[in-house]
């Protein structure tokens, strides 16, 4: 099993495709060729696994890269393949608007979430592992948010050089938080490496790809989708921003349930760390980054409004596929990716 400490020193393997399109990509980065789909893209469901996949390696490009992938990093900005992603953002992106709600403006998208409803909420994951604290239900959602978590805050820092004033400084307080404030050891990303190991998961970046159901892609692919483009600057800070308004509630949610699992102190110290610091975070986004964001580009207010309300409705498609899995005592991972063998190495 791959150290805590070691979790980003690995590239994972080229994930199996799911349809022709991802089929495309992953033989193209494997042979260095060029993507070959067949035209599938025109028809592939914005939220179906052979589209989200493609698009989770053509990002992933950005961020870690594969093994067994040639010249790898070269293709970082390679032109086929970038338009084959821009061809595979058109219709995600258009599913997001049509499908997420319209709030009046950002600060009533952000008030929404908010509201806490007292009581178990049978819609929500956390209240649903805290009520249950099932050890199996906890592993598998360790695994699937391993795809964002053990690089968290990282589709973030794209923000960094599109803000500036204001909106920047605050930014870069919260995401000096989420990298460690100068210790190695704090690093969020490594947190959540030994929270996986302290469940008995391997913690290697990108280990649990091939387990993960397109609603697991989608909620990363959501953050890189904003972050790889300047014109949905907006979208990303309403990102960001429903993630700290949402993160202390669910945190420490989320936290009672490993608690009553028997998890050790490594897996309840990372949801602990985001119920203290998120809620400092939550202040300083709101106040700082969205206010100063709006204060210079007021225009951006429907953009910041429909990252968050986007950010709910993949969150939303994550939770009831999660839900409805455990409720008909299905592992929620993909078939061959059961809970007993969620620890496995692949």
């Amino acid at each position: 099993m791959t150290t805590p400490a070691d979790s980003r020193l690995t590239r994972p393997r080229l994930p199996e495709p799911r349809g022709p399109v991802s089929a495309g990509v992953v033989e193209a980065l494997r042979s260095g060729g060029s993507p070959v789909t067949g035209g599938a893209e025109a028809t592939a469901d914005p939220y179906g696994d052979d589209l989200q996949l493609a698009l989770y390696v053509l990002y992933e490009l950005h961020y870690q890269g594969f093994a067994g992938a040639p010249a790898d990093d070269s293709r970082e900005w390679d032109p086929e393949l970038l338009a084959l992603r821009a061809t595979l953002e058109q219709p995600f992106l258009a599913a997001l608007r049509a499908d997420a709600e319209r709030p009046e403006s950002a600060e009533a998208a952000l008030d929404a979430l908010l509201v806490e409803p007292a009581g178990h909420q049978p819609g929500s994951v956390s209240h649903h592992l805290r009520r249950t604290h099932r050890l199996p239900e906890l592993r598998e959602y360790a695994a699937l948010r391993s795809l964002y978590h053990l690089k968290e805050a990282d589709p973030h820092a794209w923000m960094i050089p599109r803000l500036h004033g204001r909106a920047k400084a605050g930014l870069v307080a919260v995401e000096y938080d989420e990298f460690g404030a100068g210790r190695a050891e704090d690093v969020h990303a490594r947190l959540y490496a030994e929270l996986m190991a302290d469940l008995g998961l391997e913690p290697a970046y990108g280990h649990y790809l091939d387990a993960a159901p397109a609603a697991a892609l989608t909620t990363v692919n959501l953050m890189s989708l904003f972050g790889l483009h300047r014109a949905l600057r907006g979208a990303l800070v309403g990102h960001f921003a429903a993630v700290e308004v949402t993160s202390p509630p669910g945190s420490r949610r989320l936290a009672d349930a490993l608690r009553k699992a028997g998890a050790g102190p490594a897996a309840v110290r990372f949801y602990e760390e985001h119920v203290e610091a998120d809620a400092v975070h939550e202040q300083v986004v709101r106040r700082d980054v969205v206010a100063g964001l709006l204060a210079d580009e007021p225009e951006l207010d429907a953009d910041i409004a429909f990252g968050a309300a986007a950010t709910s409705l993949v969150e939303d498609r994550l939770g009831a596929m999660l839900l409805d899995a455990w409720a008909h005592g299905r592992s929620a991972l993909l078939p061959g990716h059961h809970a007993d063998a969620v620890a496995e190495p692949a």
